[in-house]
């Protein structure tokens, strides 16, 4: 009897391991996808970077970036080098909201969702002040 409950404790704790490196892993591949939409971002010159931690706080995302940029074009132009990055890196074909307009873009990509905007616009909807986060760049 003894030997099947340590067989057993031995099970659980194995999958008890299993479920934290699965978390681990997951945490791991958000930040590294942060990092690379962050990356971007920076060499195309966008301006008022904000990453929004949302873990916990949100059942749509992890991590939620705000940037802007300075016309429709520029805009454009981030949103089609994320995209390519993206792609480029692995991780596979994001949904895009607004590349016909380019007043706002948005790019899902799965843990990490990413707001480009006009400054016009990105004051109008301040997302930042929806989840009290105040511009640091």
């Amino acid at each position: 009897m003894t030997l099947s409950i340590n067989a057993q404790g031995r099970k659980a704790e194995t999958a008890a391991k299993a479920a934290a490196n699965t978390s681990a892993n997951v945490a791991s591949r958000t930040r590294e996808l942060e990092e690379l939409i962050l990356s971007v971002l920076e060499d195309d010159k966008a301006e008022e970077i904000v990453a929004i931690d949302l873990d916990g706080k949100s059942s749509v995302t992890d991590i939620m970036i705000v940037a802007s940029g300075r016309s429709n074009r520029h805009v454009g132009a981030i949103a089609d080098h994320v995209l390519r990055r993206l792609k480029d890196e692995g991780h596979g074909a994001a949904k895009v909201e607004g590349l016909k307009t380019c007043d706002w873009v948005l790019i899902d990509a799965g843990d990490v969702v990413l707001h480009i905007f006009r400054p016009e616009v990105r004051s109008f909807y301040d997302l930042e002040k929806m989840w009290s986060v105040s511009a640091v760049s």
